[in-house]
C-alpha cells in the first residue's frame, strides 16, 4: 500500500505538469513559453523519480531539460525578438479548435483504458514493472515497440540542429 505523502505528491506533481503545460501554450512571449516547457520537463523527471526509476529520471533532465530546451531557446533568439509578444491570433473558429481538443482526449483516454484489448496482452500493475522490461517496450522492435518513433525523433533533432546552424551562418 502506498503511502498518503506519495499520493500526495503524486496529484501536486500531476497539478504542476498540467498548469505548466497550459501555460506553455498560452503565453504570447517565446521565452516565457520555454522556460514554463522547461518546468514541464522536469515535473515529468519528478514523477520518474516518484516512481523509482532514477535513470529514467536522470535522461529527462540531462536530454530533454537540458538538451532540447536549450535547443528551442538556441532557435528562438536566432530567429526572431525574444523580449517582443507574439501577435495575438485572432479566429473565428475557435470553437473548432476545443472540439478537436476535446476529441483528442477522448480518443486518448480511449486508447489508455483499451490497451490491453488492442494488444492481446494484459498490462503489468506499476509495481512489477523493472528497468529491463521498460527499456525492452521502448527499444524493441516487435510490434508494438517504440524504437523507430525513438529513432525518429533523433534524426528531426538533427535536422533541428542543422537548420540551427544554417540560420546563423546566414547571420
Amino acid at each position: 500500500m502506498e503511502s498518503v505523502g506519495n499520493i500526495i505528491m503524486y496529484f501536486v506533481i500531476a497539478l504542476s505538469i498540467i498548469v505548466f503545460s497550459v501555460l506553455t501554450v498560452t503565453t504570447r512571449k517565446i521565452l516565457r513559453s520555454a522556460t514554463y516547457l522547461l518546468f514541464v520537463l522536469f515535473a515529468t523527471a519528478a514523477l520518474y523519480f516518484q516512481m523509482d526509476y532514477p535513470f529514467l529520471g536522470a535522461v529527462q533532465i540531462a536530454v530533454y531539460a537540458g538538451g532540447i530546451v536549450v535547443l528551442f531557446v538556441f532557435s528562438i533568439l536566432l530567429t526572431q525578438r525574444p523580449g517582443d509578444d507574439a501577435a495575438q491570433l485572432i479566429s473565428t473558429r475557435r470553437w473548432l479548435g476545443a472540439v478537436a481538443a476535446i476529441a483528442g482526449v477522448g480518443v486518448t483516454g480511449y486508447a489508455l483504458f483499451s490497451y490491453a484489448k488492442f494488444c492481446g496482452k494484459q498490462l503489468p500493475a506499476m509495481g512489477d514493472i523493472d528497468m529491463a522490461t521498460l527499456g525492452h517496450f521502448l527499444l524493441s522492435t516487435d510490434k508494438w515497440g517504440y524504437l523507430l518513433p525513438f529513432e525518429a525523433v533523433s534524426v528531426l533533432l538533427l535536422a533541428c540542429i542543422i537548420g540551427g546552424v544554417v540560420i546563423a551562418r546566414r547571420r
